[in-house]
């Protein structure tokens, strides 16, 4: 069997937490890497309508959502205890995890992971 953690980065994107406004993920720069997956893994979502997306950056300062074409899949409101992935087949060098809230009072508990992978120099 091969090792796969030698050829794979996780990088915490949003921490996670209990979210009652928009969540702002970190960047992540996946120079030396050929692919990239955004995880979003929620426990209890409570209330409000979470609603989670990708954006990308040349410059890990101004970020702009991913278009559809450069997504493989699709990301939905979120839902408990109901994991999401979504692949990034675009070009730019960070990635980040957004998520949109609204009419949340007590929110719902999620984080995200940015999943780099096929790493130009191994091991990770």
């Amino acid at each position: 069997m091969k090792d796969l953690v030698a050829r794979i980065s996780i990088n915490q994107s949003i921490a996670p937490a209990a979210h009652t406004a928009d969540a702002t993920g970190a960047g992540v720069d996946h120079q030396g890497f050929d692919s990239a997956c955004i995880v979003v893994d929620p426990g209890a979502i409570t209330d409000g309508t979470h609603t989670p997306k990708v954006q990308e950056s040349d410059d890990d300062s101004t970020y702009t959502d991913v278009a559809a074409a450069d997504l493989h899949g699709t990301l939905v409101d979120l839902a408990s205890n109901t994991q999401q992935k979504i692949g990034y087949k675009g070009i730019k060098r960070y990635l980040r995890a957004f998520v949109t809230v609204a009419g949340a009072t007590v929110g719902g508990i999620y984080g995200a992971q940015v999943v780099l992978g096929n790493a130009e120099n191994k091991p990770v």
